[in-house]
Parts: C-alpha cells; sequence; structure tokens
C-alpha cells in the first residue's frame, strides 16, 4: 500500500485512487486538484482530460501530456490556498505548487486554478500560473573561469560541455 502522491498521507485507495479510477467524484474543488496532480504522478492522463471542460478535451494533448508525466519525478502538491469550492459551492479557487523533477533539474509549478461544477461534478476550467522568484544558490560560472571541480580545465572544456 503506498501513500498518495498528492501529499495528504493517507493511501493512494483512500485518497485520490477512487476518483481516478471513477468509483466517486471529487467532493471539492482541492480534491479534484490533488486527484488531477495525482493522475500526472502515476500516468492516469485520460483522468486529466476527462475533468476538463468539454469544449477543452478535444484540445487536450494526451501524448505530450504523457511525455512530461513520464519524464518527471513529482515530488509534492502543497495547496496555497483554497477560495470557496466547498460541497455546497458551485465554483471555487485552489492556489496551488506543483514539485516536480525534470532532467535532474527540481521544478514548481505554481497556479491559481479556477474548478467548477458541471451537472453536480467538479471540472478544472483553466489556470492562472504564477511565477516564483528563482535564486542561483551560488553565483554564476562563466564559459571560461576555472571549473569549479577543481580539474584545472577552463569549465567550458570541463563541467559546462
Amino acid at each position: 500500500m503506498s501513500n498518495c502522491a498528492c501529499g495528504s498521507g493517507k493511501a493512494l485507495a483512500e485518497c485520490c485512487g477512487p476518483y481516478i479510477e471513477g468509483a466517486a467524484d471529487a467532493p471539492t474543488a482541492e480534491a479534484l486538484m490533488r486527484s488531477r496532480y495525482t493522475a500526472y504522478a502515476t500516468g492516469k492522463l485520460e483522468y486529466l482530460r476527462d475533468t476538463l471542460l468539454p469544449e477543452e478535451r478535444e484540445q487536450f494533448d494526451i501524448d505530450s501530456a504523457r511525455k512530461w508525466s513520464e519524464s518527471a519525478q513529482w515530488d509534492g502538491l502543497e495547496i496555497v490556498a483554497t477560495e470557496d469550492g466547498g460541497e455546497s459551492d458551485e465554483a471555487g479557487k485552489v492556489d496551488f505548487i506543483a514539485r516536480y523533477t525534470q532532467s535532474g533539474m527540481r521544478q514548481a509549478h505554481r497556479e491559481l486554478g479556477t474548478f467548477r461544477k458541471l451537472e453536480g461534478k467538479w471540472i478544472y476550467v483553466d489556470g492562472e500560473v504564477r511565477g516564483e522568484p528563482q535564486r542561483r544558490a551560488e553565483p554564476k560560472v562563466g564559459r571560461n573561469e576555472p571549473c569549479p571541480c577543481g580539474s584545472g580545465k577552463k569549465y567550458k572544456k570541463c563541467c559546462g560541455k
């Protein structure tokens, strides 16, 4: 039994699994957001398509989504804030940060997602990407500077190759 990728601390079967497998509907906008993250992490991409607005579904590029899903290591989901989106609401917003590693680089995708109910089921409408300023931990190494690994070679001829 593995924990759900959404970070709830619950087992997948007790958390997002029933939503992704179609056994239950997500009761809140946040639950839908968590299950969509888990769908990326587990490669259940049809669920992502099926939880979009109907007019957006045919534009969903499942092959690109699969490529991204399979090439990333999914590191966690952080829910920053929610606005409405409860069981009795018809619309809501979820501010979240999806963390993943791709090509050895840690990434953070922050978005304010908009959700609404359609025929009693929560769907993802769209999102506003919110950038986080990125700061280098160390100064940038110039191409012609000595390589920081200590080889004595220029960076461009060593680790920068």
